[in-house]
């Protein structure tokens, strides 16, 4: 187990390392091209109700992603995560506009407030598909997340929901692929990853 560790922390320096070398504008560029691609997948035009993160600078920027979910009228939720945990939640927001207005964590990423009680989607009927961040993806649905197990958790309580497991999409700029992701028995693959 130690040696697993050892390979994701060396995995996760060297993506780092890449993705540090991409400038703003080829960003902008392989984040185009994704949102394409998964505004024209089949399982995101039949979805209603969809899991979304908030991008941070060194990932695919998922703002036009959020104004097309409320644009077709689909639900949208987004993450909060618990400080000093693995537990995260996904919360409905009503507007894209609502967004901008929620605070910054630590991380320096926009999550609705320790009070909002919004509308969780496990509580409420479930999700039909999770947009899923990640440092690195191989092609065969393994994902290197940050370390934290936010989406594992999260998609082991999903597993035990009525309403069945989500179908995940990985968004991801080509230098996160990965030949192999090292993994262990905690960590849940994801159907599919989408880049350039």
């Amino acid at each position: 187990m130690a040696a697993l560790h050892a390979a994701k922390r060396a995995l996760r320096k060297e993506i780092k390392t890449r993705l540090a070398a991409i400038g703003a504008e080829e960003k902008r560029r392989q984040s185009r091209i994704v949102t394409q691609k998964l505004l024209q997948h089949p399982k995101y035009e039949s979805c209603c109700r969809i899991a979304v993160f908030l991008s941070m600078p060194d990932e695919i920027h998922t703002e036009e992603i959020i104004e097309d979910i409320f644009q077709k009228g689909k639900v949208c939720f987004i993450p909060r995560y618990l400080p000093n945990s693995s537990h995260m939640d996904m919360l409905k927001v009503t507007e894209a506009k609502d967004i901008q207005s929620l605070p910054v964590t630590s991380w320096n990423i926009r999550q609705p407030g320790d009070e909002e009680q919004g509308e969780e989607a496990l509580a409420t009927g479930g999700l039909d598909l999770i947009l899923m961040p990640g440092l690195g993806f191989d092609r065969g649905g393994n994902r290197l997340g940050r370390g934290k197990g936010f989406y594992d958790t999260y998609l082991g309580r999903c597993a035990s929901h009525p309403g069945g497991m989500p179908y995940t999409i990985g968004l991801a700029f080509r230098e996160q692929i990965c030949p192999q992701i090292p993994v262990h028995d905690g960590d849940v693959p994801i159907d599919e990853v989408l880049f350039e």
